[in-house]
């Protein structure tokens, strides 16, 4: 069960028309919100700062971490070094000559795409972007902070082992979504549960059982709704999905704003809805041989703002 959010609470001063979800949980929207949340919360650390990033190009992230570790806290980085040790290895050098503990990903991983940050063992940011300045002004994403107890210590248990590289099945807690573990049971499990409508977002659109659960979903006559930005690799996963019933709205590579976020939205408006954000792609490597996290909870105002930004975007794209 959450606790009272008070970090998030005081934040609120830094964030630009934040959402406070009623049960404890702050959602940062991107591109609308900036990065402001996201470092106001590396700057509150007065402990311990871990973070988990696929892609770290931001030297005003890097600062960050660089200066807090001046201030006596405990700082650990893990990057990812499968797909991207060459992008990364700029921030890795930065932050280990400036006292920060920085471990390359564990490489039994695909790839770690993980995106999380925890300060003081309390509260965690788990998210789809990367800290990439260069996509901050286009990149549909989003981001949750919470300080649910039982999450925030599956979180840390696992950044534990995995900077070890060390075995672990991590905990799910009370929210949680992990690949290579629960990730496709948790997203099929949503997905096949929804009675009346799902919206969906994401920035990949290639797993077999994802799609079939779509599918199935309207086919049974739940309304399916999906935007994403067009890449033109998964022309055959739209048709069989219009096929099937669902609504499909889609960007050009070349528009202003791009998917990459991660969610689905099930049965907004009713008793049961529960929304999932995240870091996992609807692909067989993300769901099931990536590092990945990402949660599914009730919050009535997260729901609330996702609900009215995935609307948005659907209407804005052009129909497949």
């Amino acid at each position: 069960m959450s606790r009272p959010f008070h970090r998030a609470a005081l934040l609120l001063a830094a964030l630009a028309v934040p959402v406070l979800g009623r049960d404890g949980y702050a959602l940062v929207t991107e591109p609308d919100q900036g990065l402001a949340p996201i470092t106001s919360l590396i700057s509150s650390a007065r402990a311990s700062i871990d973070l988990t990033m696929y892609e770290l190009l931001d030297p005003a992230v890097t600062g960050l971490l660089d200066q807090a570790a001046a201030q006596g806290v405990r700082v650990r980085v893990i990057l990812d070094q499968n797909h991207k040790q060459q992008a990364n290895t700029p921030a890795y050098n930065d932050l280990t000559a400036n006292g920060v503990a920085v471990h390359w990903a564990n490489p039994d991983y695909a790839c770690t795409h993980q995106k999380t940050l925890t300060v003081d063992g309390a509260s965690s940011a788990v998210m789809s972007l990367n800290f990439t300045p260069q996509y901050y002004g286009s990149s549909r994403d989003f981001a949750v902070i919470t300080d649910d107890a039982a999450d925030v210590s599956a979180i840390e248990a696992t950044f534990d082992a995995d900077f070890l590289d060390a075995p672990i099945v991590p905990e799910a807690g009370d929210n949680l979504v992990w690949s290579p573990t629960n990730a496709q049971a948790s997203l099929l499990g949503l997905i096949d549960g929804a009675g009346t409508t799902l919206l969906v977002e994401n920035q990949e659109m290639s797993d077999a059982a994802v799609v079939s659960a779509l599918c199935a979903a309207a086919g049974r006559g739940v309304s399916v709704r999906i935007c994403m930005t067009d890449r033109g690799s998964y022309h055959r996963q739209f048709d069989q999905l219009q096929g099937a019933g669902a609504e499909l709205a889609l960007y050009p590579a070349s528009a202003p704003l791009y998917i990459h976020a991660k969610v689905v939205l099930a049965d907004y408006g009713t008793a049961g809805a529960r929304v999932f954000i995240g870091s996992e792609n609807f692909s067989r490597a993300s769901l099931t041989e990536n590092r990945e996290l990402g949660l599914i909870i009730p919050d009535p105002g997260v729901m609330a703002a996702i609900n009215a930004t995935l609307g948005a975007d659907f209407a804005g794209g052009q129909p497949y």
